[in-house]
């Protein structure tokens, strides 16, 4: 039985649609069929991070409104066999995500592939509650600033009372936290929240901790998720993420500051 997990924060800019990329990537890489769906109707930038923005013909909306087929619409990644991308419609309303569209092209996914990445926009408008609802697991995406993780626990309230999950009145969907651009240096000067802090407001379990880095970046610009470079902290931090969500034992790495030589100290290189 495959299953949904949506990819979501209540803030923008935290590393959301770069740890779609990177987690569905990572569960391919590990032999299982993986698509990763764009639920930002009208942006649409997944498809730039996993680099198949020129081979976008159809889109989730047209799936919906029965003007392309599923398979007409998905794009198999060109890194990874075992990955597809299904992209958002830069040009129409989020208004075309309706719960029984989507619920169908869940459905028709579910028979072809092991896990489904929904790559939820920020917030709490129509799109990323369409991301949402189907879920069987979210990804709570937050950086270690106080307005991150108050906008993370708005959206970890409406997982618990707007999901199809809760609705219905069954088992509530699995949560995992994931902490991005952290800052170790920052953190330990008092200028970031330490993850201790954050467990103890967000009460949810720890999935992860992605290290701010320029490869981030790097890799966004290039079309290549980065868990795709493993010399690279966060391409080594996401596929530990991928791996405890797969329920191996991984401890927590490159959470403290780094030692510096006497070279790097003596010509702060």
């Amino acid at each position: 039985m495959s299953e949904i997990i949506v990819v979501t924060s209540g803030k923008g800019g935290v590393g959301k649609t770069t740890t779609s990329a990177s987690f569905a990537s990572g569960l391919a890489l590990r032999g299982h069929r993986t698509v990763v769906i764009d639920f930002d109707v009208g942006l649409r930038n997944l498809d730039l991070i996993m680099g198949c923005e020129r081979r976008v013909v159809y889109d989730f909306v047209n799936v919906i409104q029965g003007e392309a087929k599923l398979k007409q619409a998905l794009i198999r990644d060109k890194h990874t066999p075992d990955l597809y991308v299904l992209p958002a419609s830069q040009t129409r309303d989020k208004e075309a995500l309706t719960k029984e569209g989507v619920g169908a092209v869940l459905d028709e996914l579910r028979e072809d592939f092991d896990y489904i990445v929904c790559d939820s926009p920020a917030g709490i408008e129509r799109g990323a509650l369409m991301a949402m609802y189907y879920a069987d697991h979210a990804i709570v995406v937050t950086n270690p600033e106080v307005s991150s993780v108050r906008d993370s626990d708005r959206i970890l309230g409406i997982i618990d009372a707007k999901s199809k999950r809760a609705e219905e009145g069954e088992a509530p969907m699995a949560k995992h936290l994931l902490i991005t651009r952290y800052v170790s240096e920052r953190v330990a000067a008092g200028e970031m929240l330490s993850i201790d802090d954050i467990l103890e407001l967000l009460a949810v379990p720890l999935i992860g901790v992605i290290p701010e880095s320029e490869s981030v970046l790097q890799a966004s610009n290039a079309g290549v998720p980065v868990i795709h470079d493993q010399a690279t902290v966060p391409g080594q931090a996401y596929a530990d993420v991928v791996a405890r969500f797969l329920g191996e034992d991984k401890p927590l790495r490159f959470l403290e500051p780094e030692k510096k030589g006497l070279l790097k100290r003596l010509f702060g290189t």
